[in-house]
């Protein structure tokens, strides 16, 4: 048998798959739920690629107090770079939204298009594994961190000894896994 071609499908995973068959039990509200999650994030990601291209390009949008435009217009204002990875191992990684940091400010800021509640110890990650990467001291410098949500920015000013004691849970545990690591491979 010759089976059809789908190979704009090779590699990606239905909404309801065979492989996540819990679907099989949800009620109609449920699947609907599921759906509109789905779209929700779909949306949130398209928002992020709209903004990024909005910031690198440097147009700013109607001074609003809409998520959207607020957070990109202060991140053009801080000229900051998008999509930023911060590094510290395979195993501690991630991409800042929108950050820079130049006369002694550290800025990360992030944009939320979900409702649901968010924290800012993300953030803080983020401001960690900057200060282990580029080898800089939390209580050498400022850290302002937003997360724009709702029509809406959350601030923090961390305490230097907050992201000291993330840099040192980071090392922490990959020092661990490290270790285990070797001790499978040995």
């Amino acid at each position: 048998m010759k089976f059809n071609d789908h190979w704009k499908l090779s590699g990606k995973h239905a909404m309801f798959s065979p492989s996540q068959s819990s679907w099989l039990r949800y009620s109609d509200e449920r699947a609907l739920e599921i759906y509109e999650s789905k779209q929700a994030a779909e949306r949130g990601t398209r928002l992020h690629a709209f903004a990024e291209e909005a910031i690198n390009l440097g147009i700013k949008m109607p001074k609003s107090k809409k998520t959207l435009n607020m957070y990109i217009n202060d991140a053009i204002g801080y000229a900051m770079s998008t999509e930023v990875i911060l590094f510290y191992s395979d195993r501690f990684f991630g991409t800042a939204d929108t950050i820079s940091f130049r006369d002694n400010v550290l800025r990360i800021h992030d944009l939320k298009t979900g409702k649901g509640a968010v924290h800012i110890d993300q953030l803080e990650v983020y401001a960690a594994l900057f200060c282990l990467e580029y080898r800089i001291k939390p209580q050498n410098i400022i850290i302002e961190l937003r997360i724009y949500q709702n029509d809406d920015i959350e601030y923090e000013i961390p305490e230097a000894g907050k992201i000291e004691e993330i840099m040192k849970k980071i090392v922490h545990l990959d020092a661990l896994m490290a270790s285990v690591q070797n001790a499978e491979e040995d």
